[in-house]
């Protein structure tokens, strides 16, 4: 027994070592040699956002002397309003504004692309250090796997007088964003040092962190930082509205400001100097409602339909796609009749003609009726940003379905159940493991396998495409077609093409004088008293 353990100790020496300290603009950092790649965990990209630096742009980190040791990942940040802190995630903390790498190259010299992870969790969640973002799968496929953190929820993106005030561009809320362009910048700057290219950047998220990417794309302090997007279930194409639903979230500067005041009224403060003082936890308790970015006319100039019609973005290649069964994570109904009163309350005078592409199903609450939910949120968002890109970009559009999921049988309680929001994560890091509940099939592998080197091509190439994957078409408006991920990857049409129609007509009449109009008296209405 003694010589078991012993030999599980020199295994366990040599799996992880301490990697040759690099050096980056703040000082010396020591990583640890893991399987083969070194990693480095919570690298200070930026100064923790504490005390007078709380809502403000980030500042430089700072520097130190002699070696810091890089091998355990910084505290997440502050968070409450999407659900409880991921346990696994480690501790909570304002002071959180740092990255890890994990790194193939075996010399600075190597110039290895770079991909950049930014997590989701509605803005108001999330971190790098929860497991299933551990980047040595795709690392090991030839690529520097960078993961960076940044504020969310209210310390994220609270917009506020005083505080747009205090800035010389007049204007606050996108914190969380900044914090994303600051990580940018140090890596642009830094990660040749970890034997990255800085010059071959793509940025990939989820969710939020795909909406982010969407933002990023369209962000006029995000230029240059990266050289290729990949958006999973994200998008922001939405127009602005003071309350609008998913899809159309967006708000001005103006209107988070007034959000501002309530929320200072809610936490007990009169003053911003106020706001500073009160500990971050009883923060999040007072905040009601969950935080968004906003169009507050710097980080994020206009609609972004309009920056990319007047040709005001970020012209990268895009790998973008959402889940086939999205809706099941977000649209919840108890009836036939309250998803057609929803529909009805919302869509208006397209309620009619979007009931008929989504129907709402003799009983319960079928896919059908779920996708509406899945395309307002995130299949629009998506099928927009590819057709603008590929239409009014010099760099070319990818497009993908996501559909792996389990092939359950007629009498089961998850009959009719597709790929839910947030599934493809694993697939994308190669952590199956994560799949709660299910055995991975082969098919599972299969799609996995094949959305790890595609990712890891893309950022390599500027396209998915390389021998041994099949061959994945390029977006255009002559060729609409998505790459269908399920088991072996193939092209075919893009779901639902009639409904994404109806709701671009949508769309795009809440943007004309008579929809800004409609929105402005929808919002003004009263929330409905609960029952």
């Amino acid at each position: 027994m003694r010589m078991l353990w012993m030999a599980l100790a020199i295994a366990a020496s040599c799996a992880m070592s301490a990697a040759a300290p690099v050096t980056v603009e703040q000082g010396q950092l020591e990583g640890t040699i893991e399987d083969g790649l070194s990693v480095y965990r919570g690298i200070p990209f930026a100064a923790p956002p504490v005390g007078d630096l709380r809502w403000r742009a980030p500042a430089p980190a700072t520097k130190w002397s002699g070696v810091r040791k890089a091998d355990q990942f910084g505290p997440q940040c502050v968070q409450g309003g999407f659900g409880p802190p991921d346990p696994k995630a480690g501790p909570m903390s304002e002071d959180c504004l740092y990255l890890n790498v994990w790194s193939p190259a075996k010399t600075a010299k190597d110039k290895v692309p770079v991909l950049v992870w930014i997590y989701g969790g509605g803005f108001n969640g999330g971190a790098t250090s929860i497991p299933g973002y551990s980047g040595e799968v795709l690392a090991k496929k030839g690529v520097v796997l960078v993961s960076i953190a940044y504020r969310v929820g209210t310390l994220g993106f609270l917009a506020h007088p005083e505080l747009s005030a205090e800035t010389r561009n007049h204007v606050s809320g996108n914190y969380g964003l900044l914090d994303m362009i600051a990580a940018l910048k140090w890596i642009k700057a830094n990660i040749a040092a970890f034997g990255g290219d800085p010059y071959k950047v793509t940025i990939f998220g989820e969710s939020a962190g795909g909406i982010a990417v969407s933002m990023l794309s369209a962000s006029p302090l995000a230029k240059s930082l990266f050289e290729g997007a990949i958006s999973e279930s994200g998008g922001s194409f939405g127009p602005p509205r003071a309350a609008g639903g998913p899809g159309e979230n967006m708000r001005l500067l103006a209107m988070a400001e007034k959000d501002g005041l309530t929320f200072q009224k809610n936490a007990g403060a009169n003053s911003l100097a106020d706001l500073r003082k009160i500990p971050a936890e009883k923060l999040v308790s007072a905040t009601r409602g969950l935080a968004w970015p906003i169009i507050d006319g710097y980080v994020i100039p206009t609609d972004q339909v309009t920056l990319y019609d007047e040709k005001r973005f970020n012209d990268t290649p895009i790998l973008v796609g959402y889940n086939s069964d999205e809706g099941l994570s977000f649209s919840h109904f108890a009836t036939p009749a309250d998803y057609t009163a929803s529909v009805k309350a919302r869509y208006g005078k397209f309620a009619d003609k979007l009931l008929e592409v989504y129907p709402a199903g003799a009983s319960g609450h079928p896919k059908s009726a779920r996708d509406i939910s899945r395309d307002a949120a995130f299949g629009w968002h998506t099928w927009t940003w590819a057709k603008k890109q590929s239409s009014l970009g010099k760099s070319k559009a990818y497009l993908y379905y996501f559909d792996q999921h389990p092939d359950y049988t007629a009498n089961s309680p998850q009959a009719g159940y597709g790929a839910w929001h947030g599934r493809d994560v694993p697939y994308v890091f190669g952590h199956l493991e994560d799949l709660k509940g299910e055995t991975p099939s082969a098919s599972d592998r299969v799609t996995s396998d094949a959305m790890v080197t595609y990712w890891t091509n893309f950022a390599k190439y500027g396209t998915p495409n390389s021998p041994g994957v099949p061959e994945w078409p390029a977006f255009s408006e002559d060729h609409q077609q998505a790459m269908i991920l399920k088991g072996t990857p193939y092209p075919g049409p893009i779901d639902n093409m009639a409904g994404l129609k109806i709701l671009d007509a949508y769309f795009t009449w809440r943007r004309s004088p008579e929809g800004v109009a409609a929105s402005a008296a929808e919002d003004a209405k009263p929330a409905a008293a609960p029952k």
